[in-house]
């Protein structure tokens, strides 16, 4: 390794994979990708120009949002082949580090996590499913549901009354509603699942969303009990008023690997 290069780590497997078996996958820098082994484990990495992917060219151009499309993508096209052909754990975005010995040095010192990870995760992939609140007709129904009972008996003066005070409540109701909706789907989904984590919500502008996203649920789901779970998100359609599921996946365990990025 020269100076001017580094080693950009993919992902990490127990696996003995051969580099024949990735030679025809191209990585970030439209370089060959190729393998590292040390204590049991084999790091997929590839060798990439610091001037592009060292530490100080990473901060500009990780704000570049087409650089970082384009180098997001192939690096998942990595781990996706990776993981097609063993179970693997894949490693953040822009994990470089000097050399290959240094590569080692870290499978070595993280192999008791990488194991653990590993165990989790074989036979499985992850999926994502993402629930949207519409609020504005929640709390419609909040004050529906509110004023319902002042038909009838209640006097024109009072029924106005209280369908004002439900509406200048309904939007705290809605949101209310939405959250607890989106608490029991997790937990519904949680039962077809190994694991499931709720990520931070995706910002608006991103997803070209007007409703709110008041789920951001990944699940890290057994591969022979893949229809269980998607049937389960199906029948969650119907099941939880309000709520708009989009449902994403199978993925590499990227919510799942449990390692984290370590120093250069």
């Amino acid at each position: 390794m020269t100076d001017d290069h580094g080693v950009w780590v993919y992902a990490v497997t127990g696996a003995d994979l051969a580099e024949d078996s990735v030679h025809d996958v191209t990585g970030v820098a439209r370089e060959p990708v190729r393998t590292v082994t040390a204590a049991g484990l084999t790091a997929v990495v590839g060798t990439v120009p610091l001037g592009e992917f060292g530490e100080e060219a990473l901060r500009t151009n990780l704000e570049n949002l087409d650089w970082l499309e384009a180098v997001a993508r192939t690096h998942d096209a990595v781990v996706s082949a990776v993981v097609r052909r063993a179970a693997a754990i894949p490693l953040r975005l822009a994990t470089v580090y000097r050399d290959d010995d240094r590569v080692r040095d870290v499978l070595e010192a993280r192999r008791a996590d990488f194991e653990v990870a590993l165990t989790l995760v074989a036979g499985r992939t992850e999926w994502g499913v993402k629930a949207y609140a519409d609020l504005d007709a929640l709390a419609t129904g909040a004050v529906e549901a509110a004023t319902a009972s002042s038909a009838g008996g209640t006097g024109a003066g009072a029924a106005y009354l209280k369908r004002r005070r439900a509406q200048l409540s309904a939007r705290d109701d809605a949101e209310h509603a939405a959250a607890e909706r989106a608490e029991a789907l997790h937990t519904v989904l949680l039962q077809h699942s190994a694991a499931g984590r709720r990520q931070a919500a995706t910002d608006p502008t991103l997803s070209g969303r007007r409703d709110r996203m008041v789920l951001n649920g990944t699940y890290l789901v057994d591969n022979d009990h893949r229809d269980e779970f998607t049937d389960a998100v199906a029948a969650a359609r119907t099941q939880f008023d309000g709520l708009q599921l989009e449902l994403t996946g199978p993925w590499p365990p990227y919510s799942f690997a449990g390692v984290d990025r370590g120093n250069p």
